[in-house]
């Protein structure tokens, strides 16, 4: 008799390949919703970098329609060394001649030179900080800023040498900085105050353990006061203001840097010289040119963007993920409907083309420098061309406004592009629940089919025994 000699247990059936093959027909559908969810992440990716693109258009647009973009000014000077300038926007266009008399600076003084290494003295030093007023009498007084308080030093046995005391006054961090040099002669101790003008001199006395605070022996060797006569050290610069004529008026400034006396105009005092130095406030027509062609590269992105992902390949024969999008479709007609449209607030400019940005065929821009150089020259009838707005007609305002206020409405909650973006989430997120589904229904196929085979594999395996013993039976006779 026949028998079954397949592989396997029981009846030999190869349970395991039938249950994985027909599994397998069920997951089929599994297959094809991935698929599905592929071209929809696909979507929402290209989604997602339009709206990036969208956004930097919306950014550049915006820059377009703000006065201070068409406000900005440079300055130049006819010598930067003695005097050079930075310009605010909005500033004034114009020149303005200004003559440098006298720079500001930091008080400072120096002692005399001491053996390097030696031991100055011991007590205690007090620096007092305000300004000195000549009294017309040949001395001067000294009146100190109530809102500073006194720097005191003790100074100790062993923390006496030049570098200690040094150390210690950099410690306090309080207007003074401090320094050692040294030559053929010794060491001397330099004391520089940190900021400039007038009103920051100061002044050094000392309480001196050896009981004469004035003379050269001991830490009485560090005192100065212009006002007493106390100069133990010498003055090796005096804290004075800035004084310069601008435009025939005379300025003084604490620092180097005058602000306020020009609106808008921050100048930066650098030499003194009797040569008067001419800076020039002018548009600063290489800025506004950039933030000119920042929109235009940014408008080319965005609809080069949008023609890539909706072209179809003939040779692949494959479309781009949003080929058939009537919202990416409608996104690219209303960008290139803008960029082929015109407004009457412009003055002798009404379209792009006539501000050095010619359209092109494929709908981008192509930057045209003479005639945008030449369109610079019409300030405002520019800045109206981007920024105007019609009250009456919105349709008619600048082309900036009406650009941004287009990638506004995409972009917000409500708008086209959020819209879209969110539908093809619901899709994927459709796609996942079915995907979910699809995997619960094989499971329990599965599972049924394997106790539906494991039941004909225990069945088909007893009737192999019988048939086993009836032929043994049947060969005894």
């Amino acid at each position: 008799m026949a028998t079954i000699t397949s592989a396997g247990i029981g009846s030999g059936l190869d349970v395991e390949t039938l249950i994985s093959r027909l599994v397998a027909v069920e997951r089929t559908p599994i297959q094809q919703i991935q698929q599905r969810a592929t071209g929809f992440k696909t979507q929402l990716s290209a989604y997602g970098k339009l709206q990036s693109n969208l956004s930097t258009l919306r950014d550049a647009a915006a820059r377009l329609t703000r006065a201070d973009t068409f406000g900005a000014v440079t300055a130049t000077s006819s010598n930067a060394t003695t005097a050079s300038a930075t310009a605010a926007t909005g500033t004034t266009a114009g020149s303005y001649t200004v003559r440098v008399d006298k720079l500001a600076a930091a008080q400072s003084i120096a002692t005399n030179a001491v053996p390097s290494g030696s031991a100055l003295g011991t007590g205690t030093i007090t620096i007092d900080f305000g300004s000195y007023t000549d009294d017309g009498m040949g001395g001067f007084t000294f009146d100190a800023d109530p809102t500073r308080t006194s720097v005191i030093i003790p100074v100790a046995t062993g923390e006496d040498a030049l570098e200690q005391i040094r150390d210690k006054i950099n410690a306090m961090k309080r207007g003074i900085v401090a320094s050692v040099v040294s030559d053929a002669n010794g060491s001397r101790l330099v004391m520089r105050g940190v900021d400039p003008g007038a009103a920051n001199a100061f002044r050094v006395s000392v309480a001196d353990d050896d009981g004469n605070n004035t003379d050269t022996s001991g830490l009485s060797a560090l005192a100065y006061d212009l006002a007493t006569g106390v100069n133990t050290s010498s003055r090796k610069q005096a804290a004075q203001n800035a004084e310069a004529n601008i435009d025939g008026i005379d300025i003084v400034s604490a620092t180097n840097t005058v602000t306020g006396a020009v609106s808008g105009l921050t100048i930066t005092l650098g030499k003194v010289s009797a040569d008067p130095v001419t800076l020039t406030v002018a548009q600063d027509k290489s800025a506004i040119k950039k933030s000119i062609t920042d929109f235009a590269n940014a408008y080319n992105e965005t609809v080069k963007f949008l023609r890539e992902q909706s072209r179809y390949d003939p040779g692949s024969k494959t479309g781009g993920p949003l080929l058939g999008d009537s919202t990416a479709t409608s996104v690219l007609n209303q960008l290139r409907g803008l960029g082929g449209g015109n407004t009457s607030l412009g003055g002798t400019l009404t379209r792009f083309a006539e501000i050095g940005l010619d359209p092109q065929s494929d709908g981008t821009f192509k930057v045209n420098d003479t005639k945008l150089d030449a369109a610079l020259d019409k300030g405002s009838d520019l800045k109206a061309f981007f920024s105007a707005v019609d009250e009456l007609e919105a349709g008619n305002s600048g082309l900036a406004v009406r650009l941004r206020k287009l990638t506004d409405d995409l972009l917000s909650v409500d708008g086209r592009v959020t819209n879209r973006q969110k539908g093809i989430q619901t899709r994927i997120d459709e796609a996942s629940k079915q995907e979910a589904q699809v995997e619960r229904r094989v499971e329990l196929v599965e599972k049924r089919l394997r106790a539906q085979y494991t039941a004909l594999d225990a069945t088909m395996g007893k009737m192999q025994g019988l048939s086993s013993y009836l032929n043994q039976q049947l060969q005894k006779l």
